[in-house]
């Protein structure tokens, strides 16, 4: 008797700015460590997930790269994200950085390379972008982007370079909504990606009386509607779970929608700009 295997994917993809396309829905991994993130890996890829989210910081890329091993899915039908953080910003530190996520990962390139936080006060995001240009060039990574970064960090990158990162990977859902941040990227044909989509860190989102109504009103759980919002609002989100049962669950969030009143009453849970964290004084 056979183990069937991993099942195809119905996660949507969408478009990137420099070409290909990236599935809405991912797995995120932080902060799983190595044995954990294998097993969930794997675990995903036979619920029909295709993309997968790490970073060096997140010290847990060979486990990420065992369970893509173990999936039993080849590697193209893969989309895999890291992120380099400030020990590899500025000098083309981010070649050796990412030859090392690469050797973590056992990959020969990453789908999306990403900074991982702009640290303004060090001034040399703009010279690592110059080197993830060359990156992309070289073969190393497929696309290229940011997290964690502003409008005023983007224009100078924008203003440099001439290359519009295809992603801005940012802290993001219903409780911290960042509107203005959103329409400057889709102004600019940047996908916006969510990072803690769910509101981890940001009170009890989950527990809100207006996602109990719409967890009624749907028959599907607070997450799923939250889910949901970010992917009528056009958003690349990247869950993280270890739980088979919780990842299946996520993944149905495109089994339903969500009507203009159900978006609006979502949307009245924002925080308000001062939300969340700051990239400016962040020092990860």
């Amino acid at each position: 008797m056979t183990t069937p295997g991993p099942v195809p994917s119905t996660v949507p993809a969408l478009p990137l700015n420099s070409g290909g396309s990236i599935p809405q829905l991912g797995l995120g991994t932080w902060p799983l460590d190595d044995a954990a993130v294998e097993k969930a890996v794997v675990a995903a890829a036979g619920l029909g997930y295709r993309h997968v989210d790490t970073a060096v910081k997140y010290g847990n890329e060979v486990g990420v790269g065992r369970g893509l091993t173990a999936s039993g899915v080849a590697r193209d039908e893969w989309f895999v994200t890291t992120k380099l953080d400030g020990e590899y910003q500025g000098q083309d530190r981010a070649v050796a950085g990412l030859e090392a996520s690469l050797e973590r990962l056992g990959l020969d390139y990453v789908d999306l390379l990403l900074i991982h936080w702009p640290l303004p006060a060090r001034d040399e995001f703009v010279s690592t972008w110059e080197t993830f240009v060359r990156l992309r060039e070289a073969g190393k990574a497929r696309a290229i982007g940011v997290s964690n970064f502003k409008p005023a960090h983007l224009d100078r990158l924008i203003d440099a370079t001439g290359i519009v990162p295809a992603v801005n990977q940012i802290q993001l859902s219903p409780a911290i909504t960042r509107r203005e941040q959103r329409a400057y990227d889709a102004e600019r044909g940047i996908l916006t990606e969510s990072w803690s989509p769910l509101g981890g860190g940001q009170g009890d989102l989950l527990s809100a009386p207006v996602l109990a109504q719409l967890a009624q009103k749907h028959g599907r759980t607070p997450a799923q509607i939250v889910l949901r919002w970010h992917i009528q609002n056009g958003l690349v989100v990247i869950p993280k779970s270890a739980n088979p049962q919780r990842m299946a669950d996520n993944l149905a969030a495109f089994a339903f929608e969500l009507d203009t009143d159900d978006l609006r009453a979502l949307d009245s849970l924002d925080e308000g700009p001062g939300a969340g964290v700051d990239s400016d004084r962040s020092g990860h």
